[in-house]
């Protein structure tokens, strides 16, 4: 796979003033139908997004890695504490091996639900990694909101 580094500017929080330019990992930019994996953890993350190439495989369709980054009120949006550029060294790490469109969104945040629910577009088809448990996770709370503001959403379990 060819592997091209494209700045995409999303940031989901208006009070940004500066945008911050991320990464896109992909073959080409043009597909109309988008299958969305939310970060949440490296493995789950990882078992996500082989869900999601393998569901936009039959789809025709393009994989997009949204990294909700959470920034707390006592620092400025634009200053995370962890730097983005670790955050995408990471990232490029984990979608290395697979064989397939990934377009990376980092997008600087307070409120992880409330970004996603701005970022994502309606009725996204979206996967979300988590482990399953029969108490409520915080990702299976995610998926469950997700599903509740209008998006098809696939929870993959991580053993």
């Amino acid at each position: 796979m060819e592997r091209r580094v494209h700045h995409v500017t999303t940031v989901s929080d208006s009070s940004l003033a500066q945008k911050t330019p991320r990464i896109l990992w992909s073959k080409s930019l043009v597909s109309p139908l988008e299958v969305t994996v939310v970060f949440t953890d490296m493995q789950s993350s990882l078992n996500a997004l082989k869900t999601a190439a393998f569901l936009a495989g039959g789809l025709n369709a393009r994989v997009r890695l949204v990294v909700p980054q959470v920034v707390s009120y006592e620092l400025p949006l634009n200053e995370p504490p962890i730097p983005t550029d670790f955050i995408e060294q990471q990232i490029g790490h984990l979608v290395s091996d697979l064989n397939a469109e990934i377009r990376v969104d980092i997008c600087l945040c307070r409120n992880r639900k409330e970004s996603l629910l701005r970022t994502l577009r309606p009725q996204s088809l979206t996967v979300v990694g988590g482990r399953r448990r029969w108490w409520p996770t915080w990702e299976s709370r995610l998926a469950r909101d997700l599903r509740r503001g209008g998006h098809e959403v696939i929870f993959t379990e991580t053993e």
